[in-house]
């Protein structure tokens, strides 16, 4: 039976210093009366799924947030602002930016409709809001978030038979909630809950590898806008 008084932040970790970081944000955030929090680093994961689904099976915690070791959460309201979508059941998945149809693509951010904000902080002296739009009401129900931040109120498997890297796992994610009834769902935002800081690098070329393992599993669910 899952901990409806209990949150668990849950990373998969390659680099000490970052995930420190990370961590000491997460241990500050304001924990409403009567919850408790934990925190799972996963070291050596093979894929990112594969990780994911290893800190779920280790934590009761009804409410997961699966985030990246350079993401930090800078909203000290984070858990609470949380918990207000949550009280809605049909929502399943949040994170802090995607877009409400996907492409065909089936790369969130090639969608005509993107919504959410998030701080971008690429290099010390790049520094860069990613604003796109903000949901008149407490959320706007979505098709894909961006995996710098998932968090969830229902344990679903991450698909690790499909997804063996560290691409396409957290739109997979969204449509495996989408496909057991659940909505995706992005905050409105009055100022970025989360600095995100990864290197600026090429995409991998595993990453067209799992566009078309993701396309071949969900193309056919796909409704994108014209």
């Amino acid at each position: 039976m899952a901990n409806s008084k209990k949150i668990c932040f849950i990373t998969c970790v390659n680099d000490e210093d970052w995930y420190s970081e990370a961590l000491l944000y997460m241990q500050h955030l304001h924990l409403p009366e009567g919850m408790q929090a934990e925190y799972r680093a996963i070291r050596g994961a093979v894929s990112m799924a594969a990780g994911y689904n290893e800190g779920m099976r280790q934590s009761e915690a009804q409410y997961k947030v699966y985030l990246h070791q350079d993401t930090l959460v800078v909203n000290p309201d984070f858990i609470e602002d949380l918990l207000k979508i949550f009280a809605d059941k049909t929502v399943g998945v949040l994170g802090v930016i995607g877009c409400r149809s996907l492409p065909r693509s089936g790369i969130w951010w090639d969608g005509m409709r993107t919504y959410g904000r998030v701080l971008h902080a690429c290099e010390a002296e790049s520094v860069v809001d990613t604003i796109c739009m903000q949901p008149k009401e407490l959320f706007m129900e979505v098709e894909s978030v961006d995996g710098l931040l998932l968090a969830t109120q229902y344990d679903i498997p991450w698909r690790e038979d499909l997804f063996t890297g560290w691409h396409f796992y957290d739109t997979s994610q969204c449509r495996e909630f989408a496909r057991r009834g659940y909505k995706v769902a992005v905050p409105r935002q009055k100022d970025f809950w989360c600095i995100h800081c990864p290197k600026e690098k090429p995409l991998a070329p595993s990453y067209k590898k799992y566009q078309r393992i993701f396309l071949k599993e969900y193309g056919k669910e796909l409704h994108p806008e014209v």
